[in-house]
């Protein structure tokens, strides 16, 4: 009989935090808009880390492929000169916390501007663009040299050849490894509370500074991001055994 008290005393203090965290004043309300804003950042951040990943990569690989060519001239020099920039881009971002470069973004490159869901996409976007870009040229840099060959036979330039041959097939090496990097964006963009952002983990701070109990706000919140990362990794684990098929 006690066993069975306790279970009930503990099952109505469960129902009542709920009520209170969830029901009371509609609050289920901020971690639905918080859902939707953590996934406009996400979406957004990959699409700019994909542009920025595929340049960086492409001067970065173009550089490694030509530089025991022994080539000189303009054209040769500017490469070297953008190769030297990318790898300064990528040190710094891969060197610092994504928290900082976020604040840094916000507060003071866009401290004029109120858009802090564009931005916070946007910090996000170039942190990830520097992960993407080292992706990227590794697959680039994995597909065989006759490939390269191959578009040039077929009359095509060299951007040419690296926009229709060879990034197709470098993306598909390295797909399984880009999903990975964006589940990771999607839990990195945890922090854009910090610059004022209304994402789910700071809807779930809110819920907390009312109602005083932290365990089922924060919780909840933690099972949704667990959910997210779970669904985008059995379609990342889908995604690899096709792509392991596709070589048979």
């Amino acid at each position: 009989m006690k066993g069975s008290a306790f279970l009930a005393e503990w099952f109505a203090k469960v129902k009542a935090d709920f009520i209170l965290n969830f029901v009371t004043g509609d609050r289920w309300s901020l971690i639905l808009n918080g859902l939707i804003v953590t996934l406009k950042i996400t979406v957004v951040a990959i699409f700019i880390g994909i542009a920025i990943g595929i340049i960086l990569a492409t001067i970065r690989s173009t550089y490694d492929m030509t530089r025991n060519e022994n080539r000189s001239g303009f054209k040769q020099s500017l490469l070297s000169f953008l190769n030297s920039l990318a790898k300064i881009y990528l040190t710094v971002i891969r060197g610092t916390p994504v928290v900082l470069q976020l604040l840094i973004i916000y507060f003071v490159i866009f401290a004029s501007s109120d858009n802090g869901v564009l931005i916070a996409a946007l910090a996000f976007g170039i942190n990830s663009g520097a992960y993407v870009a080292e992706i990227i040229r590794g697959g680039i840099m994995s597909i065989d040299r006759g490939q390269m060959e191959a578009g040039r036979s077929l009359g095509f330039n060299y951007f040419e050849t690296m926009r229709y041959i060879i990034i197709p097939q470098a993306f598909k090496n390295v797909l399984p490894s880009l999903a990975n990097e964006f589940i990771a964006l999607l839990k990195e963009t945890s922090v854009a509370g910090y610059v004022a952002v209304q994402d789910l983990t700071r809807a779930g701070n809110i819920i907390r500074s009312k109602t005083y109990s932290a365990f089922m706000p924060l919780v909840a919140v933690a099972l949704i991001y667990l959910a997210m990362v779970m669904v985008l990794t059995y379609f990342v684990g889908i995604l690899e055994r096709r792509l392991r098929n596709s070589e048979r």
